[in-house]
């Protein structure tokens, strides 16, 4: 799926006149307007991209509905990495272990013996069969399954993943950019130390470079609200950026269940599908807004509720 930030404009915008640069624009009482505060105050124009760059780390803004916090994200090949080890966690959840305890149950299997001769008798045709099966398969066959397993495996080796601030399957969110930098300059245990750039990391950063960029700041605790409100009022940008954190969120920190709700083919998938559509212009857009038109805005809302409150379950939030 692409990504939604970078869409074509066929038709460039006209700039309004403005006065002449040499006199100042002038309002009903002062003289020289006032300059905008709300330009003037946003960090991001002024702050030093190149430690992020350099380190190939970036900070992170997520908004759900406990409150917003400060992390930090790094995509890394999948054969790099080692996942967040989430048995603790796991075994904090009485659900999920309940869950676990089932499954193992469903997955015990009874084998009852009446008679040896007629069990010996069943083993041989078991045997017999398989040898036959085995015989239709040719060597070039197993060779050719070899080698595309192989690439396949290589292939997912050499994705790139993302990576979070976390440790032991939890998020960690810091209220403020000054209780993470000390947290990253403490050398507690996370899953971000194993990145060869860390510790050049804490012994660089300052609370002023935590200024994450706009395409890195997500506000989950808007996306139900927003998707109740109906077709006509969905916002294109917050949901698909929700659903980019969500599924990288779900994948780092290991929740299946997440992952399976947003795999392709899903309700939510094809909710994420046409919103992207929507924003390609033509034709494509058209139709997009037609299959919009075709999700419940509750089954999608209660979808995302669901979401939203899986990946809060696993935060621990730090002052």
């Amino acid at each position: 799926m692409g990504n939604p930030k970078h869409t074509e404009v066929s038709v460039a915008r006209q700039s309004p006149q403005r006065p002449d640069a040499d006199e100042p624009e002038l309002d009903d009482t002062t003289g020289a307007a006032e300059p905008d505060e709300t330009e003037t105050d946003r960090p991001s124009a002024s702050i030093d991209r190149s430690l992020w760059d350099e380190l190939r780390i970036d900070p992170v803004e997520i908004a759900l509905p406990a409150g917003t916090g400060f992390t930090l994200r790094a995509y890394r090949p999948a054969s790099s990495l080692t996942p967040t080890d989430v048995t603790e966690r796991d075994q904090d959840d009485p659900f999920l272990a309940r869950r676990q305890a089932v499954e193992e149950e469903e997955d015990d299997e009874t084998v009852v013996i009446l008679d040896e001769e007629l069990a010996q008798e069943f083993a041989d045709e078991d045997d017999e069969s398989t040898r036959r099966r085995d015989g239709a398969a040719t060597d070039t066959d197993d060779e050719t399954d070899k080698e595309s397993d192989e690439a396949v495996a290589d292939e997912a080796d050499d994705e790139e993943v993302p990576v979070f601030l976390s440790n032991q399957g939890k998020l960690l969110l810091f209220k403020t950019p000054e209780s993470l930098v000390s947290f990253i300059r403490s050398g507690a245990p996370n899953d971000l130390s194993q990145l060869d750039s860390w510790n050049e990391l804490s012994e660089r950063v300052e609370p002023a470079d935590i200024a994450p960029l706009d395409e890195d700041t997500y506000e989950l605790d808007l996306v139900v609200e927003n998707l109740r409100g109906g077709h006509d009022t969905w916002d294109s940008t917050l949901l698909i950026e929700a659903g980019e954190a969500a599924r990288d969120l779900s994948y780092a920190l290991r929740l299946p269940a997440v992952l399976d709700m947003l795999s392709a083919g899903s309700s939510l998938d094809d909710l994420d599908e046409a919103l992207r559509g929507t924003a390609n212009g033509g034709i494509g857009a058209f139709m997009a807004r037609r299959r919009l038109k075709k999700i419940g805005a509750q089954t999608a809302s209660l979808g995302w509720r669901t979401i939203v409150g899986k990946i809060s379950a696993v935060v621990d939030w730090r002052d």
